[in-house]
């Protein structure tokens, strides 16, 4: 752009004609590159006729900086340092005239302060004849500038006024000692057995120190070293009764070797253990009675119920189960629950097995099977009783058992389907020493019914 000419000599026809050589000179619109080599030089213009004339144009070029670029010192600043540290670098290229920066820290402008704050800045000609700043921020930080922002803002001018641009924000590590350590618990509040839960170290200064916990030994009153991780974190899942006590945290500083202790924190990991039914094995003959017991050990009052372990009814309220005029129908699993009202979801079960005395007792009198001639074909059998039974079958096969409960137990044999098997069928015997009864087993040709239809029957593949 070109400022308001100069002129020896003033006339309207010259005017006029040194008008269209100033326009011609007005290079800062058109060519920065080379107008900013001719910044501030003077330009002549002549004219003869009427008379002899000059008019002097000087010639001033205005280009934006770039967005300035910014650069954080990564390495960090000590809080103790005795000089003013290295916290940034802010560049801004290809301005004219020299941009003039502005360092801010936290919003607020930064201004020289002897030991304190210092600013340094330079500037080179690029070939294109524009300037390149850069700007260096020294300060002396303290702890409270672990959080601090800095940025850098350019100010120039251009022909429609003055105008800036900012950086973006950045921080600086600051380096500061430890002066407390504590130790942190998660989850927070109560705590039960079976939860996953991390002891973890912490401090307030930066870098942190080396870390290590220890827990107090019940028996003899002695801090003992823990295992921790390579995060250094105490790692309990799942947290038992055992892990409760007194922990601390001790942080050492590998550059000085002082070492701080965190305040003993107690943990308390809230149990139900060691629960107990007795008799362990009860028994009785039909008709008779039963007394069953829970016990179990907690460091919080427990509620208890008992359960029918094969329909999950509560059967009673409290530590006793009382059955009276047992049948046969009676026998099998009771599950004691002792639980803590006060602690949600902390509970411990125990089952236990009642055997009623008397002779096997078959699951099925007689049963069909479907199946398909010359196929091997899985037959089973179930049958219970106390004693448990033994099972046996009148046709030649392989045999397997299952043991369902103590008083149950499934027989599975695998035999090949032939027409003799068809016109005889098949029967299992279960028997014990109070008495056997049998089941016997029909089977019948069934082309396109599945073995599912009578649950028992199923092929044998691969044979």
């Amino acid at each position: 752009m070109s400022l308001p000419l100069r002129s020896t000599r003033r006339s309207r026809r010259s005017s006029s004609v040194c008008a269209r050589a100033r326009a011609r000179a007005n290079l800062g619109n058109t060519s920065t590159g080379s107008a900013s080599r001719a910044e501030g030089r003077i330009f002549l213009c002549q004219s003869k006729r009427p008379r002899s004339q000059e008019h002097r144009i000087q010639l001033r070029v205005y280009k934006a900086p770039e967005e300035p670029n910014i650069q954080v010192n990564v390495l960090g600043i000590p809080v103790n340092s005795e000089e003013p540290e290295e916290v940034a670098t802010c560049v801004g290229r290809n301005g004219y005239p020299i941009p003039q920066v502005i360092w801010y820290k936290n919003g607020r402008p930064l201004k020289e302060e002897k030991n304190r704050v210092h600013i340094q800045s330079s500037q080179i000609v690029e070939s294109s004849g524009l300037y390149t700043l850069q700007s260096v921020l020294k300060a002396q930080l303290v702890k409270e500038d672990k959080d601090a922002q800095f940025y850098c803002e350019l100010n120039y001018r251009l022909p429609s006024g003055n105008h800036m641009k900012e950086s973006r924000e950045v921080s600086v590590p600051v380096f500061y000692p430890t002066e407390k350590v504590w130790l942190e618990v998660e989850p927070v509040g109560v705590l039960k057995e079976g939860d996953h839960v991390e002891i973890r170290c912490l401090a307030d200064g930066n870098p942190p120190p080396h870390f290590s916990i220890s827990k107090q030994n019940p028996s003899t009153g002695e801090m003992e070293e823990q295992r921790i991780n390579d995060s250094g974190v105490l790692v309990l899942e799942p947290a038992q009764k055992e892990h409760s006590g007194l922990y601390e945290c001790q942080g050492l500083d590998l550059h000085t070797m002082a070492s701080l202790l965190s305040e003993p924190q107690e943990l308390l990991v809230n149990y139900v253990s060691d629960v107990r039914v007795s008799p362990t094995a009860p028994e009785s003959q039909e008709g008779g009675s039963l007394t069953l017991t829970c016990e179990a050990e907690s460091n919080q009052p427990l509620e208890f119920q008992w359960l029918r372990e094969k329909t999950g009814q509560v059967l009673e309220t409290g530590p006793t189960l009382q059955l009276h005029n047992l049948k046969r129908e009676a026998g099998g699993g009771y599950r004691c629950v002792a639980s803590a009202p006060s602690i949600p979801g902390l509970n411990r079960t125990q089952l236990v097995n009642v055997a009623i005395f008397g002779p096997p007792w078959m699951a099925f009198k007689e049963r069909k099977v479907w199946v398909k001639e010359n196929a091997a074909w899985n037959l089973s059998c179930e049958a219970s009783g106390h004693p448990r039974p033994i099972i046996s079958w009148n046709v030649n096969g392989t045999a397997s058992e299952q043991e369902r409960d103590p008083q149950r137990v499934l027989s599975t044999l695998n035999v090949l389907v032939t027409p003799e098997l068809l016109a005889t069928g098949a029967e299992c015997m279960a028997s014990n020493s109070l008495g056997k009864n049998t089941t016997i087993i029909f089977l019948e040709l069934g082309e396109g019914r599945t073995p599912a239809e009578d649950g028992r029957g199923t092929p044998r593949h691969g044979h």
